[in-house]
């Protein structure tokens, strides 16, 4: 009985040690398609090289594209679908103003032709963002692949889980946490509004609906908010309008963001929120205080922590043909 007992002990162990290595190989890695299609990553740079110096304000949009999809069910692709009764992640609110589709699309094309049914659109979408924002002089960071396709996709999830240009700081912290991210990731993510636009839907409120003079909001800069009353919002219905969110420097990712938030010219709600907590607030001046390289090495740690949030992996999902699609 004694000797039974210990092989089961054995077998347990071994089995358990086995159930771990598979857990890890199931795992993220650096160049995971080296064997199955060792060229997949180097098509996706040639192609965001050739035609994102043409649209540089398209690495913005595939920034904010990852997040949005990273943030609800995690970095699955779920943000790419299509849904035949407007009830996908892209018909939200947060995503309708969210452009680059196609291009993923384009680049999905040739990496089938490539190695078929091998690369997920999950992992060409994180390629993409951050072959984009070193394209037009951003941070490199590390993009691990290995992630796999969802097949859910759903307007009510993406509503209720992307953060809202109308957030104060509590909310925004939650819907973080709720992805693993913490207040640290929150100010560096946030740091990408660098390079970042909007339409004057997303700060209307702030400039002609809020407490202070003139509706404007009393915690945003009077000068900025004439200012935008006066040369781009000027009605509270213009949906049209294209605002910088680092007015001065949206072509450059750089510090210079930071720095409005601390003279109260953040664009959105959720922008100033920065201020209002104490433990940002003193990140804020951390970062400004700190060298451009410190920026751009904590911002590629989050971004690669974002890259990570409840990936599919192993057998979860499958490799969409289509981006837009889930396979038949």
């Amino acid at each position: 009985m004694a000797g039974t007992s210990s092989v089961r002990i054995v077998l347990v162990v071994v089995f358990g040690v086995l159930a771990l290595i598979g857990s890890a190989q199931a795992q993220l890695q650096m160049n995971f398609y080296a064997s199955s299609c060792p060229k997949a990553e180097q098509i996706v740079l040639d192609y965001v090289k050739q035609h994102i110096p043409n649209a540089p304000s398209l690495a913005a949009s595939f920034l904010r594209m990852h997040f949005h999809d990273c943030i609800v069910r995690g970095c699955d692709a779920s943000v790419l679908l299509n849904s035949t009764s407007g009830q996908a992640e892209k018909n939200a609110v947060p995503n309708l103003t969210v452009r680059g589709f196609d291009f993923i699309e384009r680049v999905k094309s040739l990496l089938e032709a490539e190695c078929p049914g091998v690369v997920s659109c999950a992992d060409i979408l994180a390629l993409v963002a951050r072959d984009s924002v070193l394209t037009t002089g951003g941070p490199f960071w590390n993009v691990p692949t290995g992630r796999r396709d969802g097949v859910i996709s759903n307007i009510t999830e993406a509503n209720a889980n992307i953060p809202s240009p109308f957030h104060n700081f509590t909310t925004l912290l939650t819907l973080f946490s709720n992805q693993g991210l913490n207040l640290t990731d929150l100010v560096l993510l946030s740091g990408g509004h660098t390079i970042g636009i909007s339409h004057c839907p997303a700060v209307s409120r702030r400039l002609y609906n809020s407490t202070g003079a003139g509706g404007i909001d009393p915690t945003m800069d009077s000068e900025y908010a004439e200012n935008l009353k006066a040369h781009k919002c000027k009605t509270a219905s213009d949906n049209t309008t294209i605002l910088e969110m680092d007015p001065g420097s949206r072509k450059t990712f750089d510090l210079s963001y930071y720095s409005l938030l601390l003279k109260r010219r953040g664009l959105f709600q959720s922008d100033a929120a920065l201020t209002t907590d104490s433990t940002s607030l003193a990140f804020i001046n951390q970062l400004l205080t700190s060298s451009p390289q410190f920026f751009f090495d904590e911002f590629a740690k989050a971004m690669e922590k974002m890259g990570r949030v409840n990936v599919k992996t192993g057998s979860e999902g499958q490799i969409r043909k289509q981006c837009a699609l889930v396979n038949n």
